[in-house]
C-alpha cells in the first residue's frame, strides 16, 4: 500500500492507495502517528478513493487510531469511500464511529 501525507492549516490527510491490510501496518502507524503528533491538526481525513481491498486487521488499525486522536481531541474522517470498501465499512457499523465522505473534499 502506499500513502501519501498532506498537512494544510489544521488539517491532515493521508492518501491510501492499493491493499489495506496487516501488511500495511507499520507504514500505516508511522504515517499516522506522524500527522498526529502535529499540535496544529484537529482533523485527520483518510482518503480511501484508491483503496481496492481492506481487511480486518485494517478496521484494528482504524479503530486504534481513533482511540489515540480522540484522546488529544482530534477527529477522524473516513473519505472517498466506495465500493466493496464501503460496504466493508457499512457492515462494520463504522459509521457509527467515524464520518463517513463519499468523496474527500
Amino acid at each position: 500500500m502506499e500513502i501519501e501525507q498532506h498537512v494544510i492549516y489544521d488539517r491532515a490527510r493521508l492518501t491510501l492507495a492499493g491493499r489495506f491490510d496487516f501488511n500495511a501496518h507499520r507504514d500505516f502507524r508511522q504515517a499516522s502517528e506522524s500527522v498526529l503528533q502535529a499540535p496544529a491538526v484537529k482533523e485527520l481525513d483518510i482518503d480511501f478513493s484508491r483503496v481496492d481491498y481492506l481487511d480486518s486487521s485494517a478496521l484494528g488499525m482504524l479503530l486504534l487510531l481513533r482511540e489515540k486522536a480522540e484522546g488529544q481531541g482530534k477527529r477522524i474522517v473516513l473519505s472517498g469511500v466506495q465500493g466493496t470498501v464501503k460496504q466493508v465499512l457499512e457492515i462494520a457499523n463504522f459509521g457509527k464511529l467515524f464520518t463517513l465522505r463519499d468523496r474527500s473534499t
